[in-house]
């Protein structure tokens, strides 16, 4: 197939969106094209944080352009990941709906954390494992990321809402750079930051990396006017801010290395930047390389060569923050996953990502144990639709929260697509495993099956005739499911199968 090794990953920012193509030789990334458009979705979110029709359209037609570069590769080497603008949205289902359909590709919104977490693996790639204790900051659209790592391993994350679309909006609407105005936004933007001082104390690390758009730009400037490349220093980026106030109207500031598509949210990304400086104790800022989508790309190919995924360590993180009986939930993810693979046939194949989503809402099925027994599914799916959980988007974490919502219960109420054939395959493999497994023992899967008809939306439990007289309960059990499967669009039928010679 062309174009077999190539891994694309595309960041849909709050001000630009941008996609990258690269492979991997030797271990390093080598990109084979970049584009990049100004979007400009952040600015464009109304006081009910809803995106205007425009800026929908706008993000609609690079997607498009996007999409005929890439066309025919396959799902597992795009990723699409969408930021701040798009977690704030109200409205983004809307959307994301037609963005899928115009890209092709899946497209994740993920949380702060992980965003914060993917920019660190991305400039990690191009520093040195030297032992270097690192803070890295991207200052994006509507928001800047804060990590504290050393070599390839992130430590501390966060996202804080301040960004440069945002604050050039707020405190430079009519495009004025007077002082002003440049000390309102600092003092706005130290007061969204100061949460962050006792975790990025300058006792822990040893140099400042910069990452992305706004710190790109300015280190533009300041080298194009002979300061030290690679660098925003803090008299630069003073120098710089005088620069603008003198020129008094962002239209105005004549400066070589200024692109137009960043000279309207100029003013809201220096008082970031200065505010940074200031309340972080920064003497200098050096430009990384790396960058949010280079993260999405290297863990890509992590996954695709090593075999390595992050979710896996993650799930087994969580698992055990919520003291989780690992016995058990071994025991329903083996039983869960030999159901799915009984319903594995010709034109309606069982995914590997189907396999795996479903390893995951296994281990984590009884998390909600740790907070009450009443209710436990309920409380666990709670904890996965709002935790930060490395490696996943929101999208992910929602569909295990439904799974693991769904694993118990009425399945009358539940909040799915009963037309999605995996994922109720996958929620019957999973509520089919917990029944046999509910003495916590290891149940006798000898002579049972289970045939799935998509077409008729009919389940098929089979089992030998005596089943019932050896495992009671379990037999109960499964009447009750014939009946919770009765109230959705798709039927469980029970049938008894003679006794094999």
């Amino acid at each position: 197939m062309p174009f077999a090794d190539l891994l694309v990953a595309i960041d849909l920012g709050s001000n630009s969106f941008r996609m990258e193509l690269g492979r991997m030789e030797h271990g390093q990334l080598v990109r084979s094209d970049y584009l990049k458009e100004t979007v400009r979705q952040g600015g464009d979110l109304d006081e009910q944080r809803n995106l205007s029709m425009a800026a929908m359209e706008r993000g609609w037609d690079c997607l498009a352009r996007f999409r005929e570069r890439i066309q025919g590769l396959k799902d597992q080497q795009v990723r699409a990941v969408a930021t701040q603008t798009l977690r704030e949205a109200r409205n983004r289902d809307v959307f994301l709906r037609k963005a899928h359909e115009i890209l092709g590709y899946p497209i994740e919104i993920i949380s702060g954390t992980e965003e914060a977490r993917l920019i660190y693996i991305g400039v990690s790639q191009f520093l040195p494992n030297d032992g270097e204790r690192r803070l890295v900051i991207d200052v994006g659209g509507r928001s800047t990321e804060m990590i504290l790592g050393q070599n390839r391993e992130p430590v501390t994350m966060n996202s804080y809402r301040v960004g440069s679309v945002s604050w050039s909006q707020k405190y430079f609407a009519q495009g004025q750079f007077t002082a002003q105005a440049f000390d309102r936004a600092k003092v706005a933007a130290q007061a969204v930051l100061e949460e962050a001082l006792a975790a990025y104390p300058h006792d822990l690390w040893d140099k400042a990396y910069g990452a992305s758009g706004t710190v790109g730009a300015v280190a533009d400037i300041l080298q194009m006017a002979g300061w030290t490349p690679g660098e925003i220093s803090r008299d630069g980026l003073a120098w710089l801010i005088q620069c603008a106030q003198a020129a008094q109207h962002f239209s105005r500031l004549r400066l070589e290395g200024l692109k137009e598509d960043r000279r309207a949210v100029l003013g809201g990304g220096l008082a970031v930047l200065s505010a940074l400086f200031e309340q972080f104790d920064i003497d200098a800022l050096h430009v990384a390389q790396g960058a949010l989508r280079h993260g999405a790309m290297y863990e890509m190919a992590e996954r695709d060569h090593s075999g390595l995924d992050i979710r896996d360590a993650s799930v087994h993180r969580l698992a055990e923050k919520f003291a989780v009986d690992r016995q058990q939930s071994a025991r329903v993810k083996t039983i869960a996953g030999q159901f799915l693979s009984m319903m594995d046939m010709p034109g309606c194949p069982v995914t590997e990502r189907a396999r795996r989503k479903l390893a995951w809402a296994s281990e984590l099925h009884e998390i909600g144990l740790s907070i009450s027994h009443s209710d436990y599914h309920k409380h666990g799916a709670y904890i996965l639709d709002n935790a930060d959980v490395m490696g996943f988007s929101q999208p992910e974490l929602h569909r295990l929260s439904l799974l693991v919502l769904g694993h118990h219960g009425k399945l009358r109420k539940l909040d799915i697509d009963f037309e999605d054939v995996q994922i109720v395959q996958q929620l019957l493999a999973l509520r089919l495993s917990v029944i046999l497994c509910h003495s916590r023992r290891d149940p006798v899967m000898q002579g049972l099956s289970l045939r799935c008809d998509p077409s008729e939306k009919i389940f098929e439990f089979s089992c030998p005739e005596n089943w019932a007289e050896r495992f009671p309960q379990s037999h109960h059990l499964i009447r009750q499911e014939i009946d919770a499967w009765q109230k959705t669009p798709w039927t469980l039928k029970l049938r008894l199968l003679p006794p094999s010679n």
